[in-house]
């Protein structure tokens, strides 16, 4: 798996811009005072297209919004890694946010780099807008079990808190300040889908961590999805998911039940393992992902984790008193998981672990009093009476057009009906397995395309015609006439 980089929001007075002065606290801590902080995995390896410190203000500014306190800007050997990290720091200076380093040890030597893994240190920890806890320099990584950690501090001008993805049984945590787990999906425990029996749980390795950790800070992972399709065009061949289905709903819960002291969404816009919940818009380049990213915005997901977010650094259970606004999110895939599309996909085999996935819609309600949601999918319609705060459901997907809306004594809800761009189809589309998720809300967002440079490479592999360039519709497909309607009984309510 590769890293992401993950976004802070920090609450600092004034900052000038440019200024490398040290910024020392006490203690970091969110904009609530909660101490808690929330991170976003954010991958530098696809940003190398970005000219300007200001090509990364929209991530800064949106991240912010939505209550992250900092990206963890994941981070390899590239040429160009130096420049970004620049660009990266002075945007998050201007927009008063934090960032830190994450070194993906996939690509630093575990013995031959502390030189360089110290002087990137040592330069960034001067820059205003360098995330410290504890008033020590926040370090991260993505694997790297077996580093030389005390080279590390002493080849360092400043104290670390050192929070690396080391793993419980593989690594000497008395070494560490706190530790990050990369387990946001249950696996079979050999990085695949659960299978035949084998199955690792995410608050099993939460558990591992925290008693691995003694009292030191834990960064739990939370992640909405996960499905890759790289064939032979690349070098890292890979194919496979893991089970998604209401993932994202049912891990803010676990969250606000551990309450760990740091949260670290995967990712902010790692699109080739198709857990992004940044814009698709964000400037990157395209390492042949868009083939199963384009047409396939993910705001959604950001905007239902809002009000959990501030309910995690509120400490609350549940985010109910922190929705401000009627919304409903949805989720789908866009092709049925039998579909056989190997006559015409590059890639050979459907990906591991697709029996694992549902043909489902899910849908997240984020509701300011009860009401009744009408769900048509294709011919066929469901009604369920939602509650006031979160709840979730799901029913069965058919071809066809998608239709969601929210009505209060009998009547719609003004601006809360909406049919969905993207429809659902018993057909390869560009003629591959895309097992990535369209995500979709009620009020409908803002329109939300791949740029030039994040469809370079969508040719690459593809046996049909299909075009490199954004397809969905101005406007949403027709509906057809309902021919059967359906009350669902099986809402999961948020937990109080």
């Amino acid at each position: 798996m590769r890293p992401q980089l993950l976004s802070l929001l920090f609450s600092l007075s004034a900052v000038c811009v440019g200024t490398r002065a040290s910024v020392i606290l006490s203690r970091a801590s969110d904009a609530s005072g909660s101490g808690k902080l929330v991170f976003c995995h954010f991958m530098i390896g696809i940003v190398s297209d970005r000219s300007s410190s200001y090509a990364y203000d929209a991530d800064m500014t949106r991240a912010k919004a939505a209550g992250i306190d900092a990206f963890a800007l994941n981070i390899g050997t590239d040429g160009y890694t130096d420049q970004q990290l620049q660009y990266a720091y002075d945007s998050a200076a201007r927009n008063n946010m934090k960032v830190f380093l994450s070194f993906d040890f996939n690509w630093y030597s575990l013995y031959g780099s502390i030189p360089q893994i110290a002087g990137l240190i040592n330069k960034y920890s001067s820059y205003p807008s360098q995330l410290r806890v504890d008033n020590k320099i926040f370090v991260s990584s993505f694997v790297g079990d077996g580093v030389d950690v005390n080279a590390i501090r002493r080849s360092v001008s400043s104290p670390l808190y050192f929070a690396p993805n080391f793993h419980p049984g593989q690594a000497d945590f008395s070494q560490l300040d706190g530790a990050f787990s990369w387990q946001a999906w249950q696996t079979n425990g050999q990085n695949r889908a659960p299978s035949n029996g084998q199955l690792v749980t995410i608050d099993s390795e939460d558990k591992s961590y925290v008693n691995a950790l003694q009292g030191k800070g834990y960064i739990a992972p939370a992640s909405p999805w996960f499905s890759t399709h790289y064939g032979r065009e690349v070098s890292y061949s890979k194919n496979w998911v893991f089970p998604g289905d209401l993932l994202w709903y049912n891990r803010w819960f676990e969250i606000l039940a551990l309450k760990p002291r740091f949260v670290e969404m995967i990712t902010w816009n790692d699109y080739g393992e198709s857990h992004y919940i940044g814009p698709l818009s964000s400037p990157h380049y395209d390492d042949g992902n868009s083939k199963w990213v384009n047409d396939m915005p993910h705001n959604g997901w950001l905007d239902m984790a809002k009000p959990f977010i501030a309910a995690y650094k509120a400490g609350a259970s549940s985010p109910n008193s922190y929705i401000k606004s009627d919304q409903i999110i949805y989720w789908y895939r866009t092709t049925p998981k039998n579909l056989n599309c190997d006559s015409t996909d590059t890639v050979p085999g459907i990906p591991d672990g697709f029996n694992t996935m549902s043909d489902n819609i899910f849908i997240v309600t984020l509701l300011m009093s009860p009401g009744t949601i009408t769900v048509q999918t294709g011919a066929m319609v469901y009604k369920f009476k939602a509650p006031s705060g979160a709840s979730a459901f799901s029913v069965p997907f058919q071809v066809g057009a998608q239709t969601f809306t929210l009505t209060r004594n009998g009547k719609k809800v003004q601006g809360m009906s909406a049919t969905s761009l993207k429809e659902i189809k018993n057909q390869c589309t560009c003629g591959i397995y895309n097992f990535n998720a369209y995500v979709g809300t009620v009020p409908e967002g803002t329109r939300d395309d791949l740029q030039p440079d994040g469809l370079a490479g969508f040719s690459n592999g593809l046996r049909t015609g299909c075009q490199p360039t954004p397809s969905l519709p101005p406007s949403p497909p027709p509906t057809v006439a309902a021919t059967a309607t359906s009350s669902v009984g099986s809402v999961t309510p948020s937990r109080v």
